[in-house]
């Protein structure tokens, strides 16, 4: 027998018709929260995306103005007695034009910034905007600040809500540090002397002695060879706690003097065989008249050439270790400032293997190669980046033979760095320590650093420079030796926390 069939109400339940629409306002209510997760990460991520490139702007712009305090030889015045600091981080000085710059034409959000705040430092001292009010501790340590801030940032899904725009701003420190006498003076305790090890340093290691603050003798010259008792070049850098003997702007200072290196080398054979012990300052001999410069003129020994050859070198400077640290750069040999040779797991070395002269060529041809100096012979300058001295501050003006003209740049345009620009040792050549072997090796105590432009270089190894900057940090023999500060510099510039 056939059940019954089952007869089923068209009608809905009255409960299930109560619940019709309610799927839509879900997807409605879901809507607007998917929107609200929108807006946010969207346009946190944007924020947040705007305020690292806000950072690395205000960075880069601490940076900037910190390399022109450095190559600037604000740092070689630390009492501002030339009255030379606001030319350089006052109101429109040259440090607050390089921050300005690159501040305002970096992009952040897409748009550059608003002009930024350039302060500067020293010693706890409050932040200003013209540091020639500021104490001498801010020539050992000069910081600068830079502060900015990007308005108007576009928002995108969160203007639902009426936010039409939002704002990032970044704060960014850099210091230009000179280790000459900071055991006393500077933005630490005075509790140590603290050295640098400047990368890429020539193998020129040169005496104490500065050939422009003589204690004169009968001829007018210090440490001139001839008849009489000669008198002594003064030093460049105290040897008890790395001050600059002749702080300031030539011709009171140090800073801007331009002397010609020679080397202490007779030009015979490879090997150099040394003409005075220790080398001097303003030496002169008619007999040797063809090869030398006259003075103002500081000796110069060679460096151990670098085991591993150096890096960056440019296929001009193809020869010997010695040439190619000359033209590229030497990272392997680390001069150790303060450390005594006599304490030195491995001591800093004069080399008198090599003849860095005209028995070589090798100094010429590394830095005609390193500077883009056309011949040795001709007429100078030819090619090579000039240094305009006056009015101060120094001005590092392109050659025609800079590698950034093929990228546009005009010949004669200021520029901020060059690879005329160089870093070499000084020796502590006093009486005691001083002698050089007369032959191979000798251990040296390095007790600062002369950071000099090179104007041009003769075929006899001899180098016409001025001076940019003078770092000094004794010989460790009477006082602490901290922690060194590495940077591509004797001068170096780094990006700090302030205190």
């Amino acid at each position: 027998m056939k059940p019954p069939a089952i007869r089923r109400s068209s009608r809905t339940c009255p409960s299930r018709r109560q619940e019709r629409g309610v799927t839509m306002v879900l997807v409605a209510l879901a809507l607007v929260a998917i929107i609200a997760m929108a807006a946010l990460s969207i346009d946190v991520i944007t924020l947040y995306l705007a305020r690292e490139e806000a950072q690395r702007t205000a960075d880069t712009a601490a940076l900037a103005a910190a390399r022109v305090i450095s190559i600037s030889g604000l740092t070689g015045d630390p009492n501002n007695s030339a009255s030379s600091w606001q030319a350089i981080c006052g109101p429109g000085g040259t440090a607050t034009q390089a921050a300005t710059a690159v501040a305002t034409q970096s992009a952040v959000g897409g748009a550059s910034v608003s002009t930024p705040s350039v302060l500067y430092s020293a010693g706890g001292s409050a932040p200003t905007g013209d540091c020639s009010s500021l104490p001498a501790a801010f020539g050992v340590n000069p910081m600068v600040t830079v502060q900015l801030q990007r308005a108007g940032l576009p928002t995108f899904f969160s203007r639902i809500w009426g936010n039409s725009g939002n704002s990032v701003s970044a704060t960014a420190t850099a210091e230009a540090f000179n280790p000459s006498n900071s055991g006393n003076v500077g933005n630490q305790s005075p509790v140590a002397i603290t050295p640098v090890q400047p990368r890429c340093v020539k193998p020129w290691i040169i005496p104490n002695r500065d050939p422009l603050h003589p204690a004169q003798n009968a001829f007018g010259y210090c440490d001139q060879n001839g008849s009489g008792s000669p008198g002594w070049c003064t030093t460049l850098v105290s040897t008890t706690d790395g001050s600059i003997s002749h702080p300031g702007i030539s011709p009171n200072g140090v800073i801007g003097e331009r002397f010609w290196l020679e080397p202490d080398c007779i030009h015979t054979g490879s090997a150099c065989t040394t003409r005075a012990n220790p080398p001097q300052g303003n030496y002169w001999n008619p007999s040797r008249s063809t090869w030398l410069q006259l003075p103002p003129s500081v000796e110069y020994l060679p460096g151990e050439a670098p085991v591993t050859a150096p890096v960056a070198v440019p296929s001009c400077a193809a020869g010997s270790h010695y040439e190619q640290a000359v033209g590229g750069c030497d990272q392997s040999t680390v001069y150790q400032c303060g450390v005594q040779s006599s304490s030195a797991s491995t001591p800093n070395l004069v080399d008198l293997n090599v003849n860095p002269g005209a028995g070589t060529n090798d100094t010429m041809n590394g830095v005609t190669c390193l500077i883009h100096e056309g011949d040795a012979t001709d007429a100078q300058p030819d090619g090579q980046d000039t240094l305009q001295v006056s009015p101060y501050p120094f001005q590092v003006l392109a050659g025609t033979s800079n590698p950034l003209l093929a990228s546009g740049l005009a010949s004669g345009s200021p520029i901020t760095s060059s690879t005329s620009i160089v870093s070499l040792p000084i020796y502590d050549s006093n009486a005691s320590s001083g002698a050089i072997a007369g032959s191979g090796t000798t251990p040296v105590t390095i007790v600062g650093f002369l950071q000099v432009f090179i104007n041009s270089v003769d075929q006899w190894g001899n180098m016409d420079v001025t001076v940019l900057n003078v770092a000094g940090c004794s010989n460790g023999a009477s006082g602490t030796v901290g922690n060194p500060v590495t940077g591509s510099s004797p001068v170096p510039i780094r990006l700090i926390t302030p205190p």
